[in-house]
């Protein structure tokens, strides 16, 4: 991965862009996330790590209110972005989507063109013509796809390789100039090299953009990340940097899950 050391980009005192006390989220009757509290720090990327259903993805989805789009779902408590909170039922959902834009498990390219892919938020927006094709280069270039695929930017988006569709993606929730980007293991579906791609990716995008991302992947968390959350059972059970949480873990389920006893 070249270069990059978290430890050496780590701010101590990064602000932070949302800062969640006591979130609780159900799903019909079933709890499953308890109390959650941390922040969430500006320009630094925080993973969100624990074994499968401990409430990490749910968690991210609350961020955004992906998960309002569940039937028979509520959570309270409060996340605050740019003094509002997220959670309240005044929230405008679309324009919150728009500036905490969101990449997914697999890649889900639209059946469009690549240029209309990137182009689709632009255009709902009402965008201009010169602005959206000046966005759609700057994006795919953010999201280093631009030399791949600029001489066919009005083929289909689902020709292209896995890797390449989950960067369009990127480049896709980049167009809309967010400022925060949540990733749910973008990289689960990715063979190694592609998800090489993405790690450095993100740790281009943290100069910009602030990241949230969901990853079973340990060693991944250790190579891009910032910040560590340790999930387990729907509890926030360690929150700190990266380097701790992983040297110098506080609690015994974290050192636990970190060393593979369980997970």
């Amino acid at each position: 991965m070249g270069s990059f050391d978290p430890r050496k980009t780590l701010k101590a005192d990064a602000q932070a862009k949302i800062n969640i006390k006591n979130a609780n989220f159900f799903y019909g009757a079933k709890q499953a996330l308890y109390d959650v509290s941390m922040p969430v720090r500006e320009r630094q990327v925080t993973a969100l790590i624990g074994p499968s259903g401990c409430g990490k993805s749910t968690f991210l989805r609350t961020l955004n209110r992906m998960n309002d789009l569940i039937a028979n779902t509520r959570v309270n408590g409060e996340a605050t972005f740019d003094g509002e909170n997220i959670y309240s039922k005044n929230t405008d959902v679309v324009l919150l989507r728009q500036r905490i834009g969101m990449v997914f498990q697999r890649p889900n390219p639209f059946p469009k063109s690549i240029f209309e892919n990137v182009a689709y938020g632009l255009h709902v927006q009402g965008k201009s013509k010169s602005y959206i094709k000046d966005m759609v280069e700057k994006s795919l270039r953010e999201a280093v796809l631009w030399e791949e695929v600029k001489d066919r930017l009005y083929h289909s988006a689902l020709g292209l390789s896995g890797g390449q569709q989950q960067r369009l993606c990127i480049a896709r929730a980049l167009a809309v100039r967010p400022e925060i980007l949540l990733m749910d293991e973008p990289c689960s579906a990715l063979d190694p090299i592609a998800t090489l791609k993405i790690e450095e990716l993100i740790t281009e995008l943290v100069k910009d953009y602030t990241i949230v991302i969901v990853t079973h992947n340990m060693q991944q968390a250790g190579r891009v990340s910032h910040y560590t959350g340790f999930f387990l059972s729907g509890k926030l059970i360690e929150y700190g940097t990266t380097t701790d949480i992983f040297g110098r873990p506080k609690k015994k389920e974290t050192e636990d899950y970190i060393s593979g006893r369980f997970g």
